[in-house]
């Protein structure tokens, strides 16, 4: 597939879903089902709260053993932690369920609970699993903070855990929210402190600005982009924090940002939940994915790491395996495009053999798919990272 080559000039693309007029469109795609179809659900701040109120639901032993994966993002450990849990991990296959040939007998004895992940929005059956988890007494959180859409196996996702968690704000252009839900246990209702009026206001200019500054909102950008740019005149930009040191729990607990775990969503995030149409984003997600599939189809220093999608899935990334990941990566973070990687692994995380938790950790790219990057955008991404392997073939 042709492509333009990479600009010179700096682009920033969307890290996030951004409110749009198409948002509210409704649309004639079918119903995919989803996490909240769950019977039971609780709206919380974030995707690391309704994990955390996930665990407090269980009624845990202070210190009991939580199962967590090699592969993490720090927030899916902090609110362990913060639940007064003790995270024990276990290693994953090459499809990114857990291998619980990794767990010590004695540790998967004392487990409480174990929390399983859909990576990347490419949700796989648990029922081996769910059986593990029935046989040994463990309660069983599935998460979905990469699948809010989709069937796992032969249930929606969401539908296997004992609870499950998502996170909104991954696949609805809302400035936080996440979603604790069950299919088998009612939820009581959390007591949450709701945030005051300056904070509710400041969630909206939020959402307004984002959509702002990507040119997404017709004739309100011209109203209020001369607003936002005297607000934020004076303002600086933070530069990447990959050289902060993160060896010790305390470092990766604050840049975790638990502070919140204990308030109530803010009220843009509910009203933009309720009114906004689902139809286009699975649609616009697999359309995203199949276009960098095609772009890494054959390409030298790289590899799709699952070139296909499950059917009827919405996928938060494309997962990219990398070579010479470390600068790719960090080449593509200066320029702030839409591409993550798992990197910051909490500190007492073991390697062992045959686990690819670490292997994903330091090789895979998650590259964003979400449904407000346009086909230039796929393109204009997809570019930079061969640009980049290529550099990397010339130079050796």
């Amino acid at each position: 597939m042709a492509l333009r080559p990479a600009a010179a000039q700096q682009v920033f693309l969307p890290r996030a879903p951004v409110l749009d007029w198409a948002n509210f469109k409704r649309t004639g795609a079918p119903h995919i089902a989803c996490i909240e179809d769950a019977p039971h659900t609780v709206i919380t701040t974030s995707g690391r709260a309704a994990l955390y109120h996930a665990l407090l639901q269980l009624r845990l032993p202070a210190r009991a053993t939580v199962l967590v994966p090699t592969y993490h993002c720090p927030t899916m450990v902090a609110p362990v932690i913060c639940a007064g849990l003790r995270p024990a991990f276990f290693g994953l296959q090459a499809d990114g369920l857990p291998d619980l040939d990794t767990l010590d007998t004695a540790v998967a004895q004392e487990a409480g609970a174990i929390i399983v992940a859909h990576y990347f929005g490419l949700p796989h059956s648990l029922i081996a699993i769910r059986a593990w988890c029935d046989l040994h007494h463990v309660a069983l959180i599935e998460d979905c903070a990469h699948s809010f859409f989709g069937h796992a196996g032969d249930r929606p996702v969401g539908h296997w855990g004992d609870y499950a968690v998502a996170s909104l704000s991954k696949f609805f252009p809302v400035p936080e929210a996440g979603l604790l839900a069950s299919a088998t246990r009612p939820i009581p209702q959390l007591s949450l402190e709701a945030l005051g009026l300056r904070a509710q206001v400041k969630g909206w200019v939020d959402v307004l600005e984002f959509a702002v500054d990507h040119d997404r909102l017709g004739g309100l950008n011209r109203l209020l982009s001369p607003i936002f740019n005297l607000k934020n005149h004076n303002s600086k930009t933070e530069p990447p924090d990959d050289d902060v040191d993160l060896s010790s729990e305390l470092a990766m607990l604050r840049i975790c940002d638990m502070g919140r775990i204990g308030n109530a969503p803010l009220g843009v995030s509910l009203m933009l939940n309720r009114g906004l149409s689902r139809g286009r984003i699975a649609a616009r997600r697999r359309e995203n994915f199949d276009r960098y599939a095609q772009y890494f189809s054959s390409v030298s220093g790289a590899q799709p790491a699952f070139p296909a999608m499950p059917e009827a899935t919405a996928p938060y990334v494309f997962p990219l395996w990398v070579d010479d990941a470390e600068r790719v990566y960090r080449s593509l973070r200066t320029r702030r495009l839409p591409v993550f990687r798992w990197d910051r692994i909490w500190p007492g995380t073991p390697q062992r053999k045959g686990d690819v938790g670490p292997l994903w950790s330091e090789h895979v790219l998650q590259l964003l798919c979400h449904q407000d990057l346009s086909a230039a955008d796929i393109e204009y991404t997809a570019g930079a990272v061969l640009d980049l392997l290529q550099s990397t073939r010339t130079s050796k």
